[in-house]
This record gives C-alpha cells, sequence and structure tokens, in this order.
C-alpha cells in the first residue's frame, strides 16, 4: 500500500490559506492524526483523491477549531459522506 503523500506548500497550506510557516509542525501533526483518525474509522490509506480530500477537511476542522473550550459536536456532512464512501471501496 502506498503512502498518500500532501504537501504542505502546495496543497495543504493554500486550501487553509496559510501564509509563512510557523504553523507547519501543528499541520503535519493534525495530518498524521487526520490519517490515524481514518485509519480507526476503517478506511484503509491510499492515493485517492477522496482519501486526500477527507485528510484535508479533517485537517482544516482541527487547524480551525484549536481553541480548546470549542466544542466540535459533529463532522461535516461531506466529510462524512466521503468516509462512507471510501469504507465501501
Amino acid at each position: 500500500m502506498a503512502e498518500m503523500e500532501l504537501s504542505l506548500e502546495n496543497e495543504l497550506k493554500p486550501y487553509l490559506r496559510i501564509d509563512g510557516s510557523e504553523d507547519d509542525s501543528v499541520l503535519a501533526l493534525l495530518v498524521d492524526a487526520a490519517k490515524e483518525y481514518l485509519t480507526d474509522a476503517g478506511v484503509p490509506e491510499s492515493n485517492a483523491a477522496k482519501y486526500k480530500l477527507a485528510v484535508m477537511l479533517l485537517v482544516a476542522l482541527n487547524y480551525e477549531n484549536r481553541n480548546p473550550a470549542m466544542k466540535i459536536d459533529k463532522l461535516s456532512f461531506s466529510l462524512e459522506s466521503i468516509i462512507l464512501q471510501l469504507k465501501m471501496g
């Protein structure tokens, strides 16, 4: 199984509208956590565009809600739908 490559500079940071490199280590951690989340949800890592999008959506959700006082009630419908599609193959 090939590991999914996600470029911080060329894909993730523009998606999140981030300039600079101050948050690079946080973003790398969030990417790893998103991959673990998907694995724990029964989604095998892949190079599929939907898998990459799911990782990016999870990173965005966690990056934009970093305030410890904020509570994330549930995943967006689009993210839930993508995860379900990936699980079903």
